[in-house]
């Protein structure tokens, strides 16, 4: 019998993924020598460090679309070679910014608790909430999921704008080169850039002071991306009208200045978290592995 190779998979990496490699393959838990493959999550990454525990390293496979985590110069510089899961969650992740847009303007979370603690009955209505619909709207990040966002708020939206390292000759839409112009523009910004190093902070206090007391930020991307205490002091003065948030800087902690606002929408990083698109994730992650196993070309390498 043929020997298995052996996967080193970091703590994060889901049941489901567990199951597409355990059959071919040998899944380790500890790095070391004769470890060619491993298996990581946009949350666990790879630094240098854990690339060098493995000397004989070849490929890092990740379950996410984002690698901020992953050292990617380092891996190159190793001559290892890095794959992600782009497209797969791009349609669900879309959605969810649309769901968040929806939830801050329309208040869906404080309704629906007004409901649950019996106030509907009690108290009467409740104050009146925003519409969206007629909003200017712009997108930090015209990727796969920026690109997949405007298209889904093009029915509803007043005009839409964006920013990107250029302007975009298949787009459109508007094109703003300064993330401060955006923002001053904007009734409600859709972050979704990358996150690493040259996004970092992007949404300065600068960017979020130019939203406005009556601007919304929506946040799909990573928490690095937006300057975190400058965000949380503008809500609380209310310099800023609302957010919705499904990233942080420091997940799983969340400020706590933020618990208690209800022109805040706050959701656990669950962008691309449903069982069909995970689904497809751990399978692109899987048939990465096999095919650098098999000798073939990566299917979508970094």
């Amino acid at each position: 019998m043929t020997e298995k190779l052996p996967v080193l998979v970091t703590p994060g990496v889901p049941d489901n993924l567990i199951r597409l490699l355990e059959s071919d393959f040998t899944l380790v838990r500890e790095p070391g020598p004769g470890i060619a493959i491993l298996v990581t999550t946009g949350g666990d990454g790879a630094d240098a460090a854990a690339m060098d525990a493995c000397p004989d390293l070849r490929l890092i496979s990740v379950m996410a679309v984002g690698y901020d985590k992953v050292d990617v110069a380092y891996a190159k510089a190793r001559g290892i070679a890095v794959t992600n899961t782009p497209d797969v969650l791009t349609d669900d992740v879309a959605d969810l910014a649309l769901a968040l847009m929806l939830s801050v303007f329309r208040r869906l979370p404080a309704q629906d608790l007004y409901v649950r603690q019996g106030r509907w009955a009690r108290d009467g209505n409740p104050p009146l909430s925003r519409s969206l619909s007629g909003r200017r709207i712009g997108i930090l990040g015209l990727g796969r999921i920026g690109r997949a966002i405007a298209e889904r708020v093009q029915p509803i939206a007043g005009e839409i704008a964006y920013y990107a390292r250029g302007a975009r000759a298949d787009a459109p839409w508007r094109f703003e080169p300064d993330p401060v112009e955006l923002g001053r523009w904007s009734d409600v910004m859709v972050v979704a850039v990358a996150g690493g190093g040259p996004t970092k902070g992007l949404v300065s206090r600068e960017v979020i002071g130019a939203l406005g007391p009556d601007g919304v930020l929506v946040n799909i991307a990573r928490g690095s991306v937006v300057d975190e205490p400058a965000l949380v002091e503008a809500l609380v003065s209310g310099r800023l009208g609302g957010a919705g948030l499904d990233v942080f800087a420091d997940e799983p902690n969340v400020p706590e200045a933020l618990l208690g606002l209800e022109t805040v929408v706050l959701l656990p990083h669950q962008g691309s978290a449903t069982i069909e698109t995970r689904g497809a994730m751990a399978k692109l992650a899987a048939d990465n592995v096999i095919a650098f196993a098999g000798g073939g070309p990566l299917l979508t390498p970094v």
